[in-house]
């Protein structure tokens, strides 16, 4: 059971996303359903790029390209009206068990990376995207979307690969999103301590441990 603000603050993320016309479920209504807030949207029948991948894993790559287009295509969406992503990275490494030089040292770095208005899905993974019979790619899950910098969002899908330990998939994708956005990897590694420090916060204790030590390498 989610609290009403975490069920309200995802129907208004994924309303606004609405509003930029990518292909995502549609919010039908935000209800109760035995005494619990719920969202209902419109159902996508189909099959994840992560199903696909695991049952097709000679088009690996085809479908690795895909999912970096959907993500390009997300990052060139404006929603004015979504949270910065700057102040919600501050403010989950406050609540951080890291000492307080460290985090220091990660909100310094995080305050002299450059500001962007891209829509920013945050938690952008081949799960979270659901081909339908027609081929057409939808993206679901917007609870965790900001508006910020791209490289951000990279970051935390390469350590998504890396949390799944999909070391060479993570790799892969790296290189292909950095080709695609013509952007230097130096960039996105430099967001990779700030990012996991910042999902640090909630999650499992083993996936706690794993963050935390790529969160200090600042």
């Amino acid at each position: 059971c989610y609290p009403k603000s975490d069920i309200l603050n995802e129907a208004l993320n994924q309303a606004r996303v609405e509003e930029t016309g990518l292909n995502i479920p549609k919010i039908e209504e935000v209800t109760k359903i035995d005494g619990k807030w719920a969202i209902i949207s419109t159902f996508i029948e189909g099959k994840t790029l992560a199903e696909l991948m695991a049952e097709h894993p000679e088009k690996e790559d085809e479908y690795l390209n895909l999912f970096v287009d959907i993500q390009v295509k997300i990052l060139s969406q404006k929603a004015p009206l979504l949270n910065k992503l700057k102040d919600k990275m501050k403010r989950k490494i406050s609540e951080t068990d890291l000492d307080a030089t460290t985090r220091y040292e990660l909100e310094t770095r995080l305050n002299g990376m450059p500001n962007h208005t891209k829509v920013c899905h945050g938690d952008f993974n081949p799960s979270n995207v659901i081909i339908d019979e027609s081929g057409t790619p939808y993206v679901i899950d917007w609870s965790h979307a900001t508006q910020g910098n791209g490289s951000a969002d990279a970051a935390r899908t390469y350590l998504l690969f890396r949390l799944n330990h999909q070391e060479e998939l993570a790799e892969k994708y790296m290189k292909l999103y950095c080709t695609k956005t013509d952007t230097a990897r130096q960039y996105v590694d430099r967001w990779l301590p700030i990012v996991a420090a910042s999902q640090s916060v909630k999650g499992k204790p083993e996936e706690r441990e794993f963050l935390l030590k790529w969160a200090s390498v600042c």
